[in-house]
């Protein structure tokens, strides 16, 4: 049916039809989805524009395809803010189903972005049961433990699979590994690479050095690897308010609020002349009016002068 959907597609672009064009883009992002085709979903969102007139509910469904594109290519914090616009955007009373896939897929985003979603998140009434399991996968990203997680994946490996998020979920292994690093990091000043090659799961010191090496690069851990006596040297923690991330995260939550300001300028609606009689007077619009007045008499004079 995609044919027929693209058909469809350019007669409503050619009509100037909006509501056609929203249902039928989201219909074709779906499609491509369904089928895990997300470069050709790419291409068409990059030579398409969605109508801005929308209605809510098909901006909440094009942001959630949006964030699920983004995921898949890497691009999590971009992902993670169309997903925050589609939950703002949805349903509040109804969609349920809609905000728990919403959920999902933001949930896990977030856990790779390397933020822990909030607690509230896991205890609304309706969406309590559905994402039970992905708490689970949430505490042990946070704990750091790579056994629990592994025993979360396969335990629960059916339902990401039917959810389409096992993948993303997948990409999760690398982050309780820093997690657990960074816990090492506080605890012991000083730890031999066999210690953390066991703490880590892994089969080989010298997995769990190239993994400590590549930590220490990305600024993960604050350390230093002897290679010589093969031991991990840990730093002295900083203060983090001597550091930019106070600054950072400050920048974070101002571009959030500044971009809820301009989403409810747009969605605001006002008359065509609204600027016209904002500051006018009681007295100014009576002498508006009476001056209209004055000139269709004047107009229909004339007409009855020339018959």
């Amino acid at each position: 049916m995609r044919s027929t959907l693209l058909a469809a597609h350019r007669t409503a672009c050619l009509r100037h039809d909006e509501v056609g064009q929203a249902v039928l883009l989201n219909e074709l992002l779906r499609n491509y989805l369904e089928y895990n085709l997300f470069d050709q979903a790419d291409k068409l969102r990059e030579k398409t524009t969605f109508p801005e007139q929308s209605s809510n509910n098909q901006w909440a469904r094009y942001r959630y395809y949006l964030g699920k594109i983004k995921a898949i290519q890497l691009d999590y914090s971009v992902a993670f803010k169309h997903l925050e616009d589609a939950l703002r955007k949805a349903p509040q009373n109804s969609a349920t189903g809609f905000r728990i896939a919403v959920h999902k897929m933001a949930i896990i985003v977030q856990l790779l972005i390397g933020e822990i979603p909030i607690r509230q998140t896991f205890y609304q009434t309706e969406t309590r049961d559905s994402l039970k399991p992905y708490l689970e996968i949430t505490e042990a990203v946070r704990a750091g433990e790579l056994a629990q997680f592994n025993d979360v994946i396969t335990k629960h490996s059916a339902l990401f699979k039917q959810d389409r998020t096992y993948t993303l979920i997948a990409r999760l292994r690398t982050n309780v590994i820093k997690t657990s690093l960074r816990k090492i990091s506080v605890s012991y000043s000083r730890i031999s690479l066999k210690d953390v090659c066991t703490k880590l799961l892994l089969d080989k010191v010298q997995d769990a050095e190239c993994i400590v090496a590549k930590a220490i690069r990305d600024g993960v851990i604050d350390a230093s690897i002897d290679h010589d006596n093969s031991f991990l040297q840990s730093k002295e923690n900083i203060d983090v308010y001597t550091t930019h991330e106070p600054q950072i995260q400050f920048h974070k939550r101002i571009s959030f609020c500044l971009n809820i300001h301009n989403e409810a300028v747009k969605a605001m609606r006002f008359p065509a002349d609204a600027h016209q009689n904002e500051f006018e007077s009681a007295e100014q619009r009576r002498e508006r009016l009476a001056q209209e007045q004055e000139l269709a008499k004047n107009l229909a004079d004339e007409e009855d002068e020339e018959y």
